[in-house]
């Protein structure tokens, strides 16, 4: 069982590159905490994927901290790094996409895998669920994803993205991606499309159990996007491999239940709440006062 971290965003709402801010007490970034409770479930593999500026620093950051049955790979994901016969033109600079990140990661994983974002907290239970889902279930095509309350994944300070979940029996149904998603009064609406969604809606915030076939199907629509004219500036992403799969009935993607909590750091402001919670985390003894020996 392999953890894949993506931490590759430029985090322009932030001002910074948010997923190597030391929020922790002790000045561990937010991933840390991810993969200490991935271990703690049982994943012994996490793969961080991030630019190619930062490859070599992140792997050195956490060459001696983790503990040694649990390996690690750091690759890039660069623009470049594109299904063969495709060049990638000058005038792109931001990178591809959460889909592409996946697809980065392809070479060193072949297993049942979790994708998650950096920048994100997502509690130990989300993981508890995710390796028991892992360990039972074993058929190529079944997928799941920890799926999230809307109200509970909002910043205060400004709109946010996430994908919009529909979920019967316990499957995911479909997941649609809303780009600017605010909460006004007990509701929240997305601003470009004026829709409305109770509090309660269960979202994806990336949080997703994989199997290595997806890697073909992302080079498949990786290929598709590239026909497009909106290449230069749009990404592809995760969520939109997913519901492809979907429409075409080739996975069967499980909705996990958790009572974890969710929050992140979208914007500057985001940070001291980030950095309280953390820090209670610790008082709680949820977490030692240090989380690596190394």
């Amino acid at each position: 069982m392999t953890l894949l971290i993506m931490a590759a965003g430029n985090g322009s709402r932030y001002g910074a590159l948010k997923q190597f801010d030391g929020l922790g007490p002790s000045g561990a970034f937010i991933m840390e905490y991810s993969m200490y409770d991935a271990i703690e479930s049982g994943i012994k593999h996490i793969v961080i994927v991030t630019k190619k500026e930062n490859q070599a620093d992140t792997a050195q950051h956490f060459a001696t901290k983790l503990p040694q049955e649990v390996k690690l790979d750091v690759v890039a994901q660069e623009l470049t790094d594109l299904p063969e016969g495709i060049a990638a033109p000058l005038e792109r600079k931001k990178p591809w996409g959460t889909a592409h990140a996946v697809w980065a990661a392809r070479h060193v994983i072949d297993g049942p895998f979790v994708v998650i974002n950096a920048d994100d907290f997502y509690g130990r239970e989300a993981f508890l669920a995710a390796a028991d889902f892992m360990r039972g279930e074993r058929k190529e095509n079944a997928f799941a994803i920890v799926a999230y309350a809307l109200g509970g994944t909002l910043s205060t300070y400004g709109s946010v993205s996430r994908g919009i979940c529909s979920v019967e029996n316990g499957q995911l149904v479909s997941v649609e991606e809303h780009l600017s998603l605010q909460a006004v009064d007990q509701k929240v609406v997305d601003e470009p499309t004026g829709h409305e969604f109770s509090l309660d809606t269960p979202v994806s915030m990336n949080f997703w159990i994989c199997r290595p076939m997806i890697f073909n199907v992302i080079e498949e629509q990786i290929r598709g996007f590239f026909s497009d004219e909106a290449y230069l500036t749009s990404e592809v992403y995760i969520p939109k491999m997913i519901a492809h799969l979907l429409e075409t009935e080739k996975i069967d993607v499980a909705a996990l239940q958790t009572n974890s909590p969710w929050f992140g750091v979208t914007y500057a402001e985001d940070k001291q709440d980030a950095q309280n919670r953390l820090a209670q985390y610790h008082r709680d003894g949820l977490y030692p006062e240090t989380l690596w020996l190394g």
